[in-house]
């Protein structure tokens, strides 16, 4: 491998194939029976289908340039777009989850009657486009044998239907948990969970329960694993299962999130001045800067998402921590085909770099370089809400993106005093003017704007 061939961290697990970084170049090696594989596959045809009806990342044969790269303990080379921002399972709200997972099992049904299956089910396979789920790994497909188990079961059921089923059965967010769990949520600890009375679904009931049962009983015998690798499962069963699981989550919803996006529809109002004010210097800013990726912190409902990407941006993740907004985002970037993917996060506690040796799931800051950012009504979460000194703030922002836009809610904003409303102000240094020397100390203020008397925008450019 030359020095300029970066291994990705993360790909490890597959001893088919790695993936590899050559500057912006995204390569995946294919080695022994992977090879064999992905040939079979190729040949048929399957692969392109799949890329071509956007269910599978593109990909192109380059095993000629394996050499010339330094990659050259591979059978096969592929090169592959690459994913602007990898986004993980614990960062999904519950709509991006499910599209996920449908997505996911239309893709195994499609192979099936291809006489292809999926080796594995991780739902870190997965990934978006906008709104539109990709998969990403072109080594979990291989022939089907006939009568195989779905070896992928648990999997599958740790990593999409239990976190969804902690969604819409006990209106629970999932998401802490599947970060301190990254193979996701096992049936049986989710069992624990489950009240009696939803105990007799029939979702629940045998992909919960019974497999809650079945790893109980196998940690007390030594008889399990032979049984199972001796275990067949008929082609239109396995079928049935899919359609099945996909049947089920297509009718999940989250209780608490009925009634969000026809309250929204209702009571959104873009006529307010301030409201005009910020899409315009959005406007303004992005027309300017012609950012390729924009990061939107605190998106909200994807407002200054959508003046930012008709301003010019090219993509736009948005974050924000209040999973009902990330809800009517998501929904209305897939109307109204938004190049915006609403993510969730936790400014004061973003994800962190974790799994095996620390780099298996990168953190945050190490998963992309927006061009620009978006900050507003977001400062004061972190700086008031969450205690985070507003130098600090003022840092972490500036060296997310070399230029953007961050609102500054004064001390005497309603919204400021809400959260002062009942803490005491242990915030002196929060002031507008002080807010100004220290951006102005960590970056060139292009544009000050008071859209408010007790809110200023701030055009910065980073030093």
């Amino acid at each position: 491998m030359s020095a300029s061939a970066v291994l990705d961290p993360g790909s490890f697990r597959d001893p088919g194939g790695r993936i590899f970084r050559v500057g912006e170049k995204v390569f995946r090696s294919v080695t022994g029976s992977a090879a064999s594989n992905f040939a079979r596959a190729e040949e048929s045809g399957v692969m392109r289908k799949l890329v071509d009806r956007g269910r599978l990342v593109d990909f192109t044969d380059v095993t000629e340039q394996a050499s010339q790269v330094g990659i050259e303990q591979a059978d096969v080379l592929l090169s592959h777009p690459q994913i602007p921002f990898i986004s993980y399972p614990y960062e999904w709200s519950f709509s991006v989850h499910k599209a996920a997972a449908l997505a996911h099992l239309d893709l195994h049904l499609e192979l099936l009657s291809q006489e292809f299956t999926l080796s594995d089910a991780t739902a870190y396979n997965m990934q978006f486009d906008g709104t539109r789920p990709v998969h990403i790994d072109h080594l979990s497909i291989r022939p089907y044998e006939d009568g195989e188990i779905w070896a992928a079961h648990r999997q599958f059921c740790m990593q999409f239907l239990n976190p969804l089923l902690m969604w819409s059965m006990l209106d629970l967010q999932p998401n802490h948990w599947f970060r301190g769990s990254l193979e996701g949520i096992a049936p049986e600890d989710l069992a624990k969970l489950v009240p009696l009375r939803k105990r007799l679904n029939w979702t629940v009931l045998t992909h919960v329960i019974a497999q809650a049962t079945l790893q109980n009983r196998s940690v007390q015998t030594t008889t399990g694993s032979s049984r199972y690798r001796e275990a067949r499962l008929p082609r239109s069963s396995f079928e049935g299962m899919l359609r099945g699981l996909r049947g089920a989550i297509a009718k999940m919803e989250v209780p608490s999130h009925k009634t969000v996006w026809g309250d929204y529809a209702n009571n959104t109002s873009y006529a307010a001045p301030e409201a005009e004010a910020k899409h315009d210097l959005v406007k303004e800013v992005v027309a300017a800067i012609k950012p390729d990726l924009l990061y939107d912190l605190g998106c909200n409902t994807g407002d200054y998402s959508k003046s930012a990407l008709e301003a010019g941006a090219g993509k736009v993740i948005g974050f924000d921590f209040d999973h009902g907004a990330l809800e009517i985002a998501f929904k209305r970037a897939q109307l109204e085909q938004l190049d915006l993917l609403p993510l969730w996060l936790d400014a004061a506690n973003p994800s962190p770099s974790q799994g095996w040796g620390e780099a298996e799931r990168m953190g945050l800051a190490g998963r992309a370089k927006p061009d620009a950012l978006l900050a507003l009504a977001f400062i004061h979460h972190i700086a008031i809400g969450r205690n985070v000194p507003l130098d600090m703030a003022v840092d972490w922002l500036v060296s997310l993106a070399p230029a953007g836009v961050i609102e500054f809610p004064h001390k005497e904003d309603p919204m400021v005093q809400l959260l002062l409303s009942q803490r005491p102000d242990i915030f002196p240094d929060y002031r507008n003017e002080t807010f100004a020397k220290l951006l102005s100390q960590r970056a060139r203020i292009v544009k000050a704007v008071d859209v408010l008397p007790t809110r200023t925008l701030y055009w910065f450019e980073r030093n």
